[in-house]
């Protein structure tokens, strides 16, 4: 499971960092990150969809981060045992600070 979220997570926050430094046009000197770059991917991508090239973005973050919610809410449920031991420690010591509080002269 390590290896999917790793194969996973580590493009995400690639495209994550070029669609961030494209939108704004923090390129360093490296075309890849120029916001020339930016709207030609996003032009080409329009063309192919039919769809204004102002559209792609929103959608393709919300796509990124729904695809993310599922491959985490999938590791969660691989792990919900360990999740559970966890938050059962977690509450049961914080329910027994809160009485020992409630018993103070």
């Amino acid at each position: 499971m390590r290896w999917l979220l790793s194969f996973w997570f580590v493009p995400i926050a690639f495209l994550v960092l070029w669609l961030t430094l494209g939108a704004n046009d923090w390129s360093f000197g490296i075309h890849f990150f120029s916001r020339d770059m930016y709207d030609t991917v996003f032009g080409v991508y329009a063309g192919v969809l039919g769809v204004p090239a102002e559209s792609l973005p929103p959608l393709v973050v919300r796509a990124l981060f729904l695809d993310s919610l599922i491959v985490l809410a999938l590791h969660a449920f691989r792990r919900r045992k360990t999740i559970a031991s966890f938050l059962r420690e977690r509450y049961s010591r914080g329910s027994a600070s809160l009485e020992s509080l409630s018993k103070a002269p």
